[in-house]
């Protein structure tokens, strides 16, 4: 079994950066995917950002790209994301997630962490 632990949430103005973590254990990390989802108060979780277990490989959502870069260091068994320009509208709990196969939605992930809020003020 994988643990997922994210940390790196807290409040920030709009403009701002932050970077999130996400520190894998109990299994054989750099062996899976990752990604980044959110939910926001009121709205259903979605897709911000994957990579492949070895990092050659990444994926967007729109509303993020260019804005974030999700990033590994499987040596360590952590996923990073690095959020510049942050907007209120990224206001969320943000979620780690990891399976075998690199995917764009929930449903292609098995292991998931319990998140880390971020808060964007205007």
């Amino acid at each position: 079994q994988v643990q997922l632990v994210e940390s790196g949430g807290g409040l920030v103005q709009a403009g701002g950066s932050l970077r999130l973590s996400c520190a894998a254990s109990g299994g054989t990390f750099r062996t899976l995917a990752a990604g980044w989802f959110r939910q926001a108060p009121g709205q259903e979780r979605e897709f911000v950002a994957a990579i492949s277990w070895s990092g050659r490989n990444t994926y967007y959502a729109d509303s993020v790209k260019g804005r974030f870069t999700i990033s590994r260091d499987n040596a360590k068994n952590t996923v990073y994301l690095q959020m510049n320009s942050l907007k209120p509208e990224d206001t969320a709990v943000y979620y780690c997630a990891a399976d075998f196969v690199v995917a764009v939605s929930e449903a292609g992930y098995h292991y998931w962490g319990q998140g880390t809020q971020v808060t964007v003020s205007s």
